[in-house]
């Protein structure tokens, strides 16, 4: 959803909203957790306490004034102390969100701070980490702990033994900022089990910013065919799609499909994944984007695929947790886990952090029909197919295969499929 349509709607309707997509993910149980919005007026617009948060009403939502005056059905979360003193130390914030995801409860437990240096997203959108030290849910104490933090300039804090809390200009920034966290310290507890995390240094993650195009040259023209807009539709619900199945999150997650030529679509820069519509999809044709929209910043190395390789139609580049945690301890994935995992997938290559930047044609030339896809180390996941579905269903043998890989590294040594049975699948399936 943009800013502006956010605008538009209910700050009790914004939580449900956001509430919702938190429990459907998996980020927040029954009983846990809580959002606040703070408006125009000064009110603050809160979850209740004690209400299942799968069942949640905009009727069910509480506002407690800014004299103090509590209006609604039930009582406000016994947390929102915290989120009135965050408000207080930082006006600039317009929305808090607390929870107790597993991975961030897991870094709370063992009272450490994620490395947010593990990929360049997770550094830009949650910045540096803070920490608060433990006091009694609800009470004062917690909450001059949590706004000490956020007035010394963090927007997202570890709560010692408690989970987390992330501030946001508005609720769908704060879930951003929320989700994005969630997602690293999953990846670094996976890349933990099969190795070691390798973190990018503070010029590397600069060098990732500076490099990201700004003018992508415009066309003047526009012409939406039907067949275009099918492509337009396509993409849409194979995001929505992807977010659905883990596969990617509201801050990351690029597609784009061949048009005509090497003409294509590609999903906008800066965009919520999770609700990108038809109108935000971009449509670049002859090396030029629509004018009023700004393509993925990975624009030039789809169109330099789709030059190379005739036979690519469809392109993804996304973040999966678990094929990260290969991205980021820089080991490789073996594919010779199941037959499906190596006919779908022959070869999963790991190049540098910094072979998707552009005019590097380190991608471009290793992408084949051996090669359908790609770990770009501590940043991302390429795979490609002749079809959308193709490169999605790809896409999901990888994550699964090296789900199965961090799973059985607890069990015991990984036996792979021999040489001899691979070759029994290349003369079948080949």
């Amino acid at each position: 959803m943009s800013v502006r349509n956010l605008n538009l709607l209910h700050p009790r309707d914004q939580i449900i909203m956001i509430i919702n997509r938190i429990y459907q993910k998996g980020l927040t149980t029954t009983s846990g957790g809580n959002i606040s919005i703070m408006d125009e007026s000064g009110d603050m617009w809160v979850t209740p306490s004690g209400v299942d948060k799968g069942s949640l009403k905009p009727s069910d939502i509480m506002c407690v004034k800014a004299d103090g005056t509590i209006i609604g059905p039930h009582k406000p979360s016994m947390e929102y102390p915290f989120h009135k003193a965050i408000y207080v130390e930082r006006p600039d914030l317009k929305s808090v969100v607390h929870a107790h995801p597993p991975a961030l409860v897991a870094f709370s437990i063992v009272r450490q701070i994620p490395n947010t240096n593990v990929i360049p997203q997770v550094k830009s959108v949650c910045g540096p980490i803070g920490y608060a030290k433990y006091h009694i849910p609800g009470s004062n104490d917690l909450g001059d702990s949590i706004s000490e933090q956020f007035k010394e300039g963090f927007d997202s804090v570890i709560m010692e033994n408690h989970g987390a809390v992330v501030g946001g200009s508005n609720v769908i920034k704060a879930y951003e900022r929320f989700e994005t966290l969630e997602f690293a310290c999953r990846t670094l507890i996976n890349s933990k089990i099969i190795g070691e995390p390798q973190f990018l240094t503070e010029e590397q993650v600069d060098t990732f910013n500076k490099q990201v195009p700004t003018d992508h040259p415009k066309m003047n023209d526009v012409v939406y065919t039907s067949d275009e807009k099918g492509i337009r539709q396509e993409i849409k619900n194979m995001v929505r799609r992807a977010c659905d199945q883990g596969l990617m999150m509201s801050t990351y997650g690029t597609i784009s499909v061949r048009w005509k030529d090497n003409d294509f679509l590609i999903t906008p820069t800066d965009a919520t994944r999770w609700d990108i519509q038809e109108s935000d999809i971009v449509q670049v044709k002859d090396g030029r984007s629509e004018a009023d929209k700004v393509p993925s910043r990975s624009t030039w190395l789809h169109q330099k695929i789709y030059e190379m390789h005739p036979e690519i139609n469809a392109i993804i580049l996304t973040q999966p947790e678990y094929l990260m945690a290969y991205g980021v301890t820089h080991k490789k994935l073996d594919v010779r886990t199941i037959p499906e995992s190596w006919i779908f997938l022959q070869d999963m290559a790991n190049v540098p952090f910094g072979s998707h930047f552009t005019n590097n044609n380190t991608l471009p030339e290793l992408i084949s029909k051996e090669n359908p896809g790609a770990i770009i180390e501590n940043d991302s996941v390429l795979m490609t197919g002749n079809s959308l579905l193709q490169a999605f269903d790809r896409l999901e043998v990888a994550e699964f295969s090296a789900k199965s890989l961090v799973m059985g590294t607890s069990l015991g040594a990984f036996a792979p499929m021999s040489d001899g049975e691979i070759d029994e699948l290349r003369k079948t399936f080949f």
